[in-house]
């Protein structure tokens, strides 16, 4: 049986899961599945919870979040390791946005 959903259900859901994990305290990174960006200085981030890998230049890095897509753009860029859970990009990190 397939269940149709219209996007302000969806959107109200996914409102009352965060209303849930916000006052229960909860981490929200392990629960609403939210990326973890760490940047130290312009050099180097680590990424935690990301889905994929989208786009792979020297000039930018585009990453797969659950719930949106994590760019990094600067010059040098690359991916020093990567494992199913983190990632580590170092280069020159001119801009991280998220689209």
């Amino acid at each position: 049986m397939r269940k149709n959903y219209k996007k302000s259900t969806l959107s109200a859901l996914s409102s009352s899961k965060e209303l849930i994990v916000e006052s229960l305290k909860l981490p929200k990174d392990t629960m609403l599945g939210a990326a973890i960006v760490t940047l130290t200085g312009n050099r180097e981030a680590l990424i935690q919870n990301y889905k994929g890998i989208l786009e792979y230049t020297t000039e930018s890095i585009v990453l797969q979040g659950k719930n949106c897509r994590i760019c990094f753009e600067g010059k040098r860029l690359s991916i020093d390791y990567y494992t199913n859970e983190d990632m580590k990009i170092s280069g020159s990190i001119d801009a991280v946005r998220y689209i």
